[in-house]
């Protein structure tokens, strides 16, 4: 039978809104965790603006996850930006200019929220500490030796100090008797122990017996401080409410990254990310750090945070005083959206 031509363009017009009910039905989907993450290609891309600290873990894992193509695949447009410390990251996230970090320490958020800052803890990340105390003094085999000694962390209450005193207190030792001096980052507190300028200080244990160094018997945080959450993800109400889908697929490929990570296959790629965003001459120390991830599996890959890693936190905020009391895991926490990232991986 002869179409007219009106109802050609009928049969065009209900195609096209069929497609475009099909994309919006994908989407929805998606976000309800029912398709496979490579499908959301043919979902409408979001924009998504991230802030993390600038650590050299953050950068070359940055690095990965744009070079395998994980934000792509969960249809993001990200941007990720590193800044040199936390008070500027949340300074990002409550001016909007940020609209979540993925990855960083978090002691910090906990009293910002208590003083009213309107901010949620969303997931874990690193839940290991990537880090022990490193020393160049062969004199100094244990915590315990530290008692009368110098040691480099960041600024007090910040995520090195808090490190090097929950390890302190774990081992018996007064805090007080130690001189705790602000060197900055853990790259600083490692160039400081080479120099000799500290005695001591937290740094990526990868490093350890390089120039001299080594690590103190009992203070490898991955394996003597469990309890310490070291990274976590995290975002302001207004990007929750504003950006909810965009975080979830965000979380959705840090999950994925982490997953990633304790795969065999993932050396490589992870080295080529290495010597890209730090030294294409240092292939070594893009192996150690990658053979640290794949070991010991410090990432959070199922993303929730749990009540009680919280709760260990802020006991510890509120013994150094830089919080003054434990708040409600619900008024810190919205894990619903690392919930929904999970499923959204199936």
């Amino acid at each position: 039978m002869k179409r007219t031509a009106r109802s050609q363009i009928c049969e065009h017009e209900d195609n096209r809104l069929g497609r475009r009910n099909v994309l919006r039905a994908g989407a929805a989907a998606a976000a309800l965790g029912l398709i496979a993450p490579h499908r959301l290609r043919a979902a409408d891309r979001l924009k998504i603006n991230i802030v993390n600290t600038a650590g050299n873990t953050n950068v070359v894992l940055a690095t990965l996850l744009k070079q395998e193509g994980f934000f792509e695949d969960l249809a993001l447009d990200a941007n990720i930006l590193h800044v040199s410390d936390g008070s500027k990251l949340i300074g990002s996230l409550l001016s909007g200019e940020s609209d979540m970090c993925a990855l960083s320490g978090f002691g910090q958020v906990l009293p910002a929220i208590e003083k009213g800052a309107r901010l949620k803890i969303l997931a874990g990340g690193a839940v290991l500490g990537l880090q022990g105390i490193l020393t160049k003094n062969p004199a100094i085999k244990t915590v315990k030796d530290l008692e009368g000694r110098t040691v480099g962390t960041g600024s007090l209450g910040a995520l090195l100090h808090q490190l090097v005193v929950a390890m302190l207190r774990k081992r018996g030792v007064d805090e007080k008797k130690v001189k705790f001096v602000n060197v900055g980052g853990s790259p600083d507190v490692f160039r400081a122990i080479v120099a000799g300028t500290i005695d001591a200080g937290p740094c990526e244990i990868w490093l350890a017996g390089r120039f001299g160094t080594h690590v103190l018997e009992d203070a490898r945080f991955y394996n003597d401080l469990q309890e310490y959450t070291y990274q976590a993800s995290y975002a302001s109400d207004r990007a929750i409410a504003s950006k909810r889908e965009a975080i979830v697929r965000t979380l959705a490929a840090y999950a994925r990254l982490y997953r990633f990570l304790g795969e065999e296959k993932s050396r490589e790629p992870f080295v080529k990310a290495f010597t890209t965003a730090i030294s294409k001459d240092n292939r070594e120390d893009g192996e150690a750090q990658w053979q640290f991830y794949h070991e010991h599996k410090p990432f959070a890959s199922d993303l929730v945070l749990s009540e009680e890693r919280v709760r260990y936190m802020q006991d510890l905020n509120v013994s150094l005083g830089v919080q003054k009391r434990v708040l409600p895991y619900e008024q810190v926490c919205d894990m619903s959206l690392a919930r929904d990232a999970v499923k959204l991986l199936g």
